[in-house]
């Protein structure tokens, strides 16, 4: 994956969002603990924390940096913000070195960093979409090449479906629903 598959995972975050940003974004998000801005927020943290690990090439830990959205910023704010943390991270993306790694449980490439930006925006933005009672899923191939980066051992099966059990946010049948789980951004040594 690379900063193409992140910019369309951004440019869905958009044509998801932009057109509910009037409605009541303080909710839950689906089954999270956050509200649907504070999620939406959490994708721009996340965003930008990849784009400087990227920057930094840390071998060892994460960088001890946090994006703070500052209380009472409206949902349309939080979008750009998000959106200009996405873009950030693409722009990271196109510049690295294919062999470059960083941190992320592990030396991390450039390909991994993508897909974990992809998995966040996916992943969050069906939280939101739950959260705020619309009725919306991206196209099942962002999905797909999440699962194959960072899930090899998914189980087959329509990608969005997998995407949300393999991430505890969803149901498969003969399968129990995860309770914890993690992906495998990290390279093998």
């Amino acid at each position: 994956m690379d900063h193409r598959d992140l910019r369309a995972a951004l440019a869905e975050l958009r044509l998801t969002l932009a057109p509910h940003l009037d409605a009541d974004w303080s909710g839950p998000a689906g089954g999270l603990e956050w509200s649907c801005q504070e999620t939406l927020a959490h994708i721009g943290h996340d965003l930008l924390a990849y784009a400087g690990q990227l920057a930094a090439r840390p071998d060892d830990r994460y960088l001890p940096f946090d994006l703070t959205v500052r209380p009472g910023v409206d949902p349309t704010t939080t979008l750009q913000i998000a959106l200009a943390c996405g873009e950030l991270l693409a722009v990271a993306l196109a510049a690295a070195d294919p062999a470059l790694r960083a941190w992320h449980w592990g030396p991390t490439d450039p390909g991994g960093f993508a897909a974990m930006g992809v998995a966040e925006i996916l992943l969050h933005t069906h939280d939101i979409v739950a959260g705020l009672g619309l009725d919306r899923t991206p196209p099942p191939a962002l999905y797909a090449a999440v699962l194959a980066r960072l899930f090899p051992d998914a189980p087959d099966g329509d990608p969005v479906a997998v995407l949300l059990w393999c991430t505890g946010r969803g149901e498969l049948p003969g399968l129990a629903r995860r309770e914890s789980w993690g992906w495998k951004a990290a390279l093998p040594e």
